[in-house]
């Protein structure tokens, strides 16, 4: 985790319950490149403990990555513990957004409701 320890540091010395970051900002600290996955997936902001090196940093300094924006390049380390209250009633779908805000991106011109050549017959055996 050496490589992290940067990361680790500097967000353990925040008071903030939100840093935002941009992933140029989070190379400065770590004084490398990130690798070339955390440009292409999403999937390695995660969460998970055992997702990569670099998840761990983050997550001993006591945040989660949250908002991630591929595009932008950017994200949000949100304090755990710090997450919004109300996860019921008229608020489910805002905490559900953001949490899982940024995790699932849709190609210009792709169409949702265009179907995907399947035969979804329940007569047939």
């Amino acid at each position: 985790m050496a490589k992290y320890e940067p990361l680790r540091a500097f967000l353990t010395d925040r008071s903030d319950s939100e840093v935002p970051l941009r992933f140029e900002d989070i190379e400065r600290i770590i004084g490398a490149p990130l690798p070339p996955v955390a440009f292409k997936h999403r999937a390695w902001w995660s969460n998970n403990p055992s997702n990569s090196v670099m998840t761990k940093a983050w997550l001993e300094a006591g945040y989660r990555a949250e908002r991630v924006d591929m595009g932008s390049r950017k994200l949000v380390f949100r304090r755990a513990g710090d997450e919004p209250e109300a996860t019921s009633g008229a608020n489910w779908l805002a905490a559900l957004r953001a949490e899982l805000g940024g995790s699932v991106q849709i190609s210009p011109g792709f169409d949702l409701t265009e179907p995907t050549g399947e035969i979804w017959d329940a007569e047939r055996s």
